[in-house]
């Protein structure tokens, strides 16, 4: 009896019939991460608990306080939500060819494992706090969620979250024992930059997947079942109630911190740990609020100029993020720019703003087609097929 051979990998589905809130989600999102990575690159200042100098000058914490309330632990979680988001559409595709899970399942892990592999050499080249390492890590190990009953994935969100706290407490005791140094990003010397790169991401990498990442992609599990972001008008209800208690326990978690690391609030380092827990887990709710938000706004949007430049930008989304570091490493290292010394927060902001505008027009100018990571992880997960 002869055997059927196994049916075709499906690739990525064509840009003009991908759905526009989760790029669009993507694209903005990219601007939050720029905003949140771009004050890591600076040194010779104390710094609170976000990575912002405790002495800069007003509008250094003006800057400060506002993406402590609505950017720090906000924009990882939305991007662990659409990644988790992503997995399941593209689960979907291959099953869809008639494939089995196994097979399916194969292909995921092998994509994560390149993505692991992509994370090693973005936190060996460029940058220390690289999350494309945590992604991978997550699609390896929780890739069997994807086929787990909704009640399995919510109780696992939920387990996620209660680490999450323990996690980020223990971490903040950390933050507030150990000695200050520089990071890698401001070591003159690129081979220790290198090194003391690679031992913070081999760190920091399991401890975002433990404490960051697990909750948020589950939550984005369940909803790319539902197609919630692929069919926003038919979930508005959903994505309203989402938006505005999401966004509620975002700003009301978040106010605390803010106002001690921007020095408005002397407090016992007891209290400053725990508004660090807390600004971190409702920064979960932060980022699921704001892609719900997107999805709201992308039901009502007509495709113009910048909404398309936008989703470009998404469809783009891993070489985008590269580049935000080459840019970064480019103007701030003291090897290179050398800003990192010589500007404040806010300047740092104003830069990512930039960094960001440019992987806009890059991705804009070069639509439709894919972007060279894209390209590499595609070709790499599925052979030249």
């Amino acid at each position: 009896m002869s055997i059927a051979p196994p049916a075709p990998v499906r690739e990525a589905t064509p840009i003009a019939r991908r759905a526009l809130a989760p790029d669009l989600a993507r694209g903005l999102m990219l601007l939050l991460i720029a905003l949140a990575h771009a004050h890591m690159y600076l040194s010779g200042h104390e710094a609170g608990f976000r990575g912002y100098a405790l002495d800069g000058g007003p509008l250094d914490r003006l800057v400060a306080g506002v993406q402590i309330l609505l950017v720090d632990g906000r924009a990882l979680p939305m991007f662990a939500a659409l990644f988790g988001y992503g997995l399941v559409q593209l689960a979907n595709r291959q099953l869809a060819t008639g494939r089995s899970w196994p097979q399916v399942r194969s292909v995921l892990r092998r994509r994560s494992l390149w993505l692991l592999a992509f994370g090693f050499c973005h936190a060996l080249l460029l940058f220390f706090g690289d999350i494309l390492g945590a992604y991978g890590l997550i699609g390896l190990v929780l890739v069997g969620f994807i086929r787990k009953e909704d009640r399995a994935v919510l109780r696992a969100a939920v387990v996620g979250l209660v680490l999450h706290v323990v996690v980020l407490y223990g971490f903040g005791l950390l933050t507030i024992s150990a000695p200050k140094g520089d990071t890698p990003a401001a070591m003159a010397d690129p081979v220790e930059a290198l090194m003391m790169r690679l031992i913070g991401w081999s760190g920091m990498t399991p401890t975002y997947f433990a404490a960051s990442v697990v909750p948020a992609f589950l939550f984005g599990i369940w909803a790319a079942r539902r197609r919630v972001l692929e069919e926003p008008a038919a979930h508005r209800p959903l994505l309203v109630r989402v938006a505005t208690v999401g966004t509620a326990l975002a700003v009301l978690g978040g106010v605390p911190l803010t106002l001690i690391d921007t020095q408005v609030w002397a407090t016992s380092d007891l209290v400053a740990v725990s508004a660090y827990a807390l600004h971190s887990v409702t920064g979960i709710a932060g980022g699921l609020a704001y892609a719900a938000i997107i999805g709201l706004a992308a039901a009502r949007m007509s495709s113009g100029p910048v909404v398309r430049a936008l989703a470009a930008t998404g469809q783009w989304s891993l070489t985008c993020y590269l580049l935000q570091s080459v840019i970064f490493v480019s103007v701030f290292a003291p090897y290179a720019g050398g800003l990192g010394t010589r500007v404040g927060d806010a300047a740092a902001s104003g830069i990512a703003v930039v960094a960001w505008l440019v992987t806009v027009v890059l991705a804009a100018l070069l639509a439709p087609r894919r972007g060279p990571a894209e390209t590499v992880l595609r070709r790499l997960t599925y052979g030249r097929r």
